[in-house]
């Protein structure tokens, strides 16, 4: 059973990068978490066993997932908090390259894991929490959203489905609840290795990246967490439906 936090989160995608810096960072505030992910961490529930609590969970398959919701763990993981957020941070940027080489099955689990469940989670926390005075969800957003880029068009578009999702679900104007897609900046993660090997010709501006990460300019996995709790739990938090972490971290 979790403890008695009056703040709850779920984070999708915690066994490692920037999931996994986020639990911690939530931990660290008496946040009771719920992880979400295929696999579980390997070290955090050892550390953190009261306020932890894990789900192995295929976030690329739907009918998995809507399995999981139709259960009563969600509801009970919140019940009684005052407030609770959810992190939407799985994803994956495959299938890299032009349209016409991209396989099927890839783009399925592309929109799956970045689009559909995000949104089912996002629905399902709204009607579960209801008890809470303050409901928060977080789409990890990225500047891919709001930039297009040769070879990413799956990656593209599924990120800018969520900021689009986070702008109409704002329109609700329902008080007990706030939503922003947001971009974390360039992080020092298994995605950015992933991206640097990626050949040219299915990412022209992959020396972009690699000089990103020869000059020292990819901000840490915990840099980056302690930013974005600190503005998912700050009184400004849902002011905006779609923002940039860089944005907001900047010294006045």
């Amino acid at each position: 059973m979790p403890s008695t936090s009056p703040t709850r989160a779920i984070v999708t995608g915690h066994t490692r990068g920037l999931g996994a810096a986020l639990a911690e960072q939530l931990i660290a505030r008496n946040v009771t978490v719920l992880g979400l992910s295929r696999s579980r961490h390997a070290s955090l529930k050892t550390r953190f066993p009261t306020q932890l609590e894990e789900i192995e969970l295929e976030l690329a398959d739907p009918t998995r997932v809507a399995q999981w919701l139709a259960t009563d763990a969600l509801r009970a993981f919140v019940s009684g908090a005052q407030t609770v957020l959810l992190i939407n941070n799985a994803g994956m940027v495959q299938p890299i390259g032009p349209v016409e080489g991209q396989d099927a099955a890839a783009i399925a689990s592309a929109v799956s894991l970045n689009v559909a469940t995000p949104l089912m989670l996002a629905s399902a926390l709204a009607a579960a929490a209801v008890d809470a005075s303050d409901r928060r969800i977080v789409h990890i957003s990225s500047g891919a959203a709001r930039n297009a880029y040769s070879g990413w068009s799956i990656y593209c578009a599924t990120k800018a489905a969520l900021d689009h999702h986070a702008r109409a679900v704002t329109l609700d104007a329902n008080r007990a609840l706030r939503i922003c897609s947001l971009a974390p900046g360039v992080i020092d993660t298994d995605m950015q290795a992933e991206i640097r090997g990626s050949g040219e010709e299915q990412f022209p501006m992959r020396p972009k990246f690699e000089d990103l990460k020869r000059n020292g300019q990819l901000s840490t996995p915990d840099q980056c967490a302690a930013q974005l709790v600190d503005y998912a739990l700050g009184d400004a938090f849902g002011q905006t439906p779609v923002a940039d972490i860089r944005e907001i971290a900047k010294p006045a």
